[in-house]
């Protein structure tokens, strides 16, 4: 059978980020991918210029009517507009809970338009930082709710990676990959262990999506039965390939997307 992921998350009408990049990172990675949409956007390259959210009792609704059907083995959610919609998804991942959520608490895009409100950030600690079997915070968003610095070097990661143990996480893999340096280092803290997963910094402008795309590819690979190390490692490897692959896209007039498909299509596919 082939293994099912869910996201839930928003959507990005440039196709780049959100919903768009977790369903095609699925559909690389041989997963089928269903989703549940948090919020409309209207988003391109260079930013988000609205956002419309729906009920929150409908995005509950959409969770519940996925997860009754298909046979979900990993979710991935990330932009959580506001506290009810994110107490929506938490009362209906309560439902299931042997499904395992990979939580990338989105806040703002790479333009640096917030895709979050203020009250949503309580709501998502006290109700899905318990639930999720990983956190995916970049520098910024780590140290937004740290209430700290970006860390500048690994120990400044390791600390804040605590910090949102001890606020109720389980396992936060901190993401450096806006950092300076010629690796970008991702660090896994859980309460027992840290590991260092980095690759080569790639020179290019077309990063948008890089979070979510590296979130649902953890959740991709957790749906087909990777341990949660294994699914962290493979998703890095994909993401670093699709970051080389789409560096010299020319899509819009500001940051791009990454290359998705790169394993799939050939150089005669896109020119």
């Amino acid at each position: 059978m082939i293994p099912v992921a869910m996201t839930i998350a928003g959507s990005d009408s440039g196709g780049g980020a959100g919903i768009q990049a977790d369903l095609k990172t699925f559909s690389a990675l041989g997963v089928f991918g269903t989703s549940a949409v948090t919020a409309l956007t209207a988003q391109n390259t260079m930013g988000v210029q609205a956002v419309h959210a729906p009920p929150a009792e409908f995005v509950g609704q959409q969770i519940r009517s996925v997860l009754d059907d298909l046979p979900v083995r990993a979710i991935k959610s990330g932009m959580l507009f506001s506290s009810g919609i994110a107490a929506s998804v938490a009362d209906a991942l309560d439902e299931k809970p042997e499904i395992p959520l990979v939580l990338d608490p989105v806040m703002v895009a790479t333009s640096g338009d917030a895709l979050i409100q203020q009250d949503a950030v309580a709501m998502i600690i006290r109700r899905l930082f318990p639930r999720a079997v990983l956190l995916t915070p970049n520098l910024a968003e780590a140290a937004f709710l740290t209430g700290l610095l970006p860390a500048r070097d690994h120990m400044e990661m390791e600390a804040q990676g605590r910090a949102l143990l001890a606020r109720g996480a389980r396992a936060v893999l901190i993401k450096g990959g806006h950092a300076a340096g010629e690796e970008a280092i991702d660090l896994l803290v859980t309460p027992s262990s840290v590991k260092l997963f980095a690759a080569p910094r790639i020179k290019t402008e077309n990063t948008h999506g890089t979070g979510c795309t590296l979130a649902a590819a953890i959740a991709a690979m957790l749906a087909r039965g990777a341990a949660l190390e294994v699914a962290i490692g493979e998703a890095k490897r994909y993401l670093t390939e699709a970051i080389r692959a789409g560096a010299g896209w020319r899509l819009g007039r500001g940051a791009g997307p990454v290359h998705h498909f790169h394993a799939l299509w050939s150089k005669e596919d896109v020119g």
